[in-house]
C-alpha cells in the first residue's frame, strides 16, 4: 500500500516557478532540447513580464518568470556556480539549488547520450548510496538513486535522476536533523 498524507491531500507539484533572462532561450531550450510542452503564456500587466508554463509530465509544471528589471544572478548565492562533478554547487538558504527530474532507470543512459548529442556539457554520473561519502565508486546493489547534472541555459541547475528503490524503508531516516546553530560560523 503507498503512503498517503492524512494531513494535507497533495498531488504532487503543480508548478515549480523560476526566473529566466531570456524567455525565448528558455522556451528553445525546455521545448527543442527537454521535449517539454509548452502549456500557458501569460503578459502579466502593465508590461511588469512574463509567466510561462511546461508539462514536465506527471500532471506537474515548470513555469518560469520573466521580469525585464530581474537582478542578474549570482552564482554561488542565488544557484550553485557548477554542476556536482566538476566544481562547487551549494547555494544560499532561500535559494533553490537544482530542479531533479525523475526518468526511467532503463532509459537513463540514452538520456544521457542523447543530452551529450545536444551539446549539452552533463555531469559524471552520479551513484548516490549510503557509504560515508555518499557516492559509490561502481554500481552496487546499495545505490538508491543515479543522477547526473546539467545547466540550463540560465545557469540553473538540473538533473536526471533514477530511483533504484522504493524510499522510506526501515534504515532510510536515521540521521538527527541540524539546526541553524550548527552551520559554520555561527556557534554562539
Amino acid at each position: 500500500m503507498d503512503w498517503r498524507n492524512e494531513e494535507f491531500d497533495l498531488g504532487g507539484v503543480n508548478h515549480l516557478a523560476l526566473v529566466c533572462a531570456d524567455m525565448k532561450r528558455t522556451v528553445e531550450f525546455y521545448t527543442q532540447v527537454l521535449g517539454m510542452r509548452l502549456i500557458k503564456t501569460l503578459d502579466l500587466p502593465a508590461g511588469s513580464g512574463q509567466h510561462f508554463f511546461f508539462d514536465m509530465g506527471g500532471g506537474n509544471a515548470l513555469a518560469f518568470f520573466w521580469f525585464p528589471d530581474a537582478p542578474d544572478p549570482v552564482p554561488g548565492v542565488s544557484a550553485p556556480v557548477t554542476v556536482p562533478g566538476f566544481g562547487e554547487w551549494t547555494s544560499a538558504v532561500g535559494s533553490m539549488n537544482h530542479v531533479a527530474f525523475n526518468v526511467p532507470e532503463e532509459r537513463f543512459l540514452d538520456y544521457r547520450a542523447k543530452l551529450k548529442a545536444k551539446g549539452v556539457k552533463v555531469s559524471p554520473i552520479i551513484d548516490h548510496d549510503d557509504s560515508a561519502e555518499g557516492v559509490a565508486r561502481e554500481l552496487h546493489p546499495g545505490v538508491f538513486v543515479r543522477s547526473f547534472y546539467f545547466q540550463d541555459p540560465d545557469g540553473i541547475l538540473l538533473e536526471f535522476a533514477c530511483w533504484r528503490r522504493v524510499m522510506g524503508q526501515p534504515g532510510d531516516i536515521r540521521h538527527e536533523p541540524k539546526t541553524a546553530a550548527d552551520r559554520t560560523g555561527l556557534r554562539v
